[in-house]
């Protein structure tokens, strides 16, 4: 018998934002399917949109064809993306397969070698993706050596400075060293095709870069022609209160990169482009599967039931509520040494002491196992945090739970110590 990555939940049925194991327990989730189901489970607009399709046309040719329903998707793609230039889609089936598209693009277009990441990315375990990913040593472990080209610079993580600085009398060095120093030591600026990152880090630890930083780097990057790669795959579709977390920076990317929440719970990615960056041979990139025509159903059908019940607005007003309580449990336990997020893309971060900041891995998992049990599913994140990302149907009174079952788990793991 193989244990389970994170608990030993068998969940049989859900609705909304409660899941139901195959005793009868009801457990309240906010991990979301690790921030898949934005409009929670089985939604009825979705499965609905899925039955239909599945009996209309599940699959024909891949992309070697023309369908109704995926220029529709893609229409409503390239309308909600950041950027007034024009734009093409391609359909992916995962997040890591976006990753791979748009570092293919990259490439082509720019015929350099180099693409720069961030320590603690996560950006996919496809060899391309994972040459840029470095949250944790066991993503990595065993697969060197790795598709050449991927570097990586400190990310932007105010609370674990690198540097031992503090915003914002740092003047956003954490940007700037890239041009003052990587650039002038160890990578040649002309040789890199793209940088890619996270606007909201998420497996590394749902760091929110300072303000500024994402503009500074942009106005680096485009000094030498390098195109920025946008990886939304966790923070997109809504999560932090804009239909993309990279609007909160007031930047617009080249290429941008999702998955998980566009489908609502079935496989389907997309890589949104520059219209000037397509491929101009036929065969260049392509997929059997992407784009599956009944997961693009639901995404059409998860879109229009996030515009209709204004989920975003949601997202930010709850996400707003959230961290206003998490912030409560802060005050009173001294283990919680940061409060962090945007929308309903939260974190706290565990610490065995606030001026050390050591990081309470063990307290963590303790605390991550009384949730469990007491029915509310969390996942973790980073060295030593755990994430919030319930729907995007989240009401106050199921927040209010949460938080009540968190502080009775909190307790309840630092009495086992």
């Amino acid at each position: 018998m193989t244990s389970t990555k994170t608990g030993p939940i068998v969940a049989e049925r859900a609705e909304g934002i409660w899941v139901q194991d195959v005793d009868g327990n009801r457990l309240l989730d906010f991990a979301a399917g690790i921030s898949v189901l934005n409009v929670g489970h089985c939604h009825p607009d979705v499965v609905r949109a899925v039955r239909d399709q599945a009996g209309q046309l599940m699959h024909f040719a891949g992309t070697d064809f023309y369908y109704d329903n995926q220029t529709r998707l893609a229409e409503k793609l390239t309308k909600i993306a950041p950027g007034t230039f024009e734009k093409k889609v391609f359909f992916t089936n995962s997040g890591t397969e976006s990753a791979e598209a748009a570092l293919k693009i990259a490439r082509y277009h720019r015929q350099r070698q180099i693409v720069i990441g961030l320590i603690g990315s996560f950006h996919g375990r496809s060899m391309g993706s994972l040459s840029l990913t470095s949250s944790k040593p066991v993503q990595r472990r065993g697969f060197n050596p790795y598709v050449t080209g991927g570097t990586h610079i400190p990310a932007p993580y105010c609370y674990r400075c690198p540097y031992k600085l503090e915003y914002p009398s740092c003047d956003l060095y954490c940007a700037k060293i890239l041009k003052e120093l990587y650039f002038d030591t160890v990578i040649p600026p002309e040789d890199v095709a793209a940088f890619i990152a996270e606007p909201v880090m998420g497996e590394g630890g749902y760091i929110v870069p300072p303000a500024g930083w994402h503009r500074a780097i942009k106005s680096i990057l485009d000094e030498q022609g390098i195109l920025f790669i946008d990886d939304e795959v966790q923070s997109g579709m809504g999560r932090t209160g804009r239909w993309y977390a990279i609007e909160h920076h007031g930047v617009v990317p080249d290429i941008v990169t999702m998955a998980k929440a566009l489908g609502n719970g079935l496989p389907i990615g997309a890589t949104i482009l520059r219209q000037d960056l397509d491929f101009p041979e036929h065969g260049s990139h392509s997929t059997t599967f992407g784009g599956n025509l009944v997961a693009v159903a639901a995404a059409i059908a998860t879109i229009e039931v996030m515009e209709r019940d204004r989920l975003l607005d949601n997202a930010r007003v709850q996400g707003g509520y959230l961290m206003e309580r998490l912030r409560e449990l802060q005050s009173r336990y001294p283990q919680i040494g940061d409060v962090r997020g945007l929308g309903l893309m939260v974190a706290t971060e565990f610490v065995k002491d606030r001026a050390t900041k050591e990081p309470a891995v063990q307290l963590r998992d303790r605390i991550l196992h009384e949730t469990m049990v007491r029915g509310l599913i969390l996942l973790p994140c980073g060295r030593s945090s755990i994430r919030y990302i319930p729907p995007l149907i989240v009401q106050r009174a199921e927040i209010d739970e949460a938080i009540e079952v968190l502080d009775a788990s909190i307790r309840a793991a630092l009495t086992a110590t």
